[in-house]
């Protein structure tokens, strides 16, 4: 799993017209899964990422994680995070899971989001056109990979 964690003043995600998702103070995640993902990704990826320590205590030291901060979380599955640029100039996303298999996983790690945090995340739709608009504070955004642990 890939992942691109953005932590934001307020985030949200619209589908056509319609805003599905909005947050004020927390974090956008950004999901990109593939076909050697599984369970342990999630578990590893969840508990890295509710422990950041990337928001600011009182002296102005990112000191604190999200769920220190009470913050709330976005979640959007993003299959090109997984493109590759080697060959050419039109990215290929062969890494990529397909949907029957990513969905199951990127329900599996939003549902382990929630319960990091114990509260519900917020998420975009699977697969849909949706615009992402956000305010990154700081800004700050970290890049996880899930096969790159050490």
């Amino acid at each position: 799993m890939k992942a691109v964690i953005q932590r934001v003043s307020q985030a949200s995600v619209t589908i056509g017209n319609e805003k599905v998702a909005a947050i004020g103070h927390g974090l956008l995640v950004l999901i990109g899964i593939e076909d050697t993902d599984a369970q342990e990704d999630i578990d590893w990826l969840t508990a890295k990422i509710v422990q950041l320590r990337i928001f600011n205590d009182e002296n102005g030291v990112m000191n604190h994680s999200v769920k220190d901060v009470n913050g709330d979380v976005i979640v959007v599955s993003q299959f090109t995070l997984h493109a590759s640029t080697k060959k050419g100039n039109r990215p290929s996303y062969i890494k990529a899971s397909k949907p029957d298999m990513a969905i199951p996983l990127y329900e599996a790690f939003v549902a382990s989001m929630e319960k990091s945090i114990g509260k519900k995340v917020q998420t975009g739709q699977f697969g849909a056109d949706m615009k992402v608009s956000l305010v990154n504070d700081g800004p700050v955004t970290i890049i996880i990979d899930t096969k790159n642990k050490e």
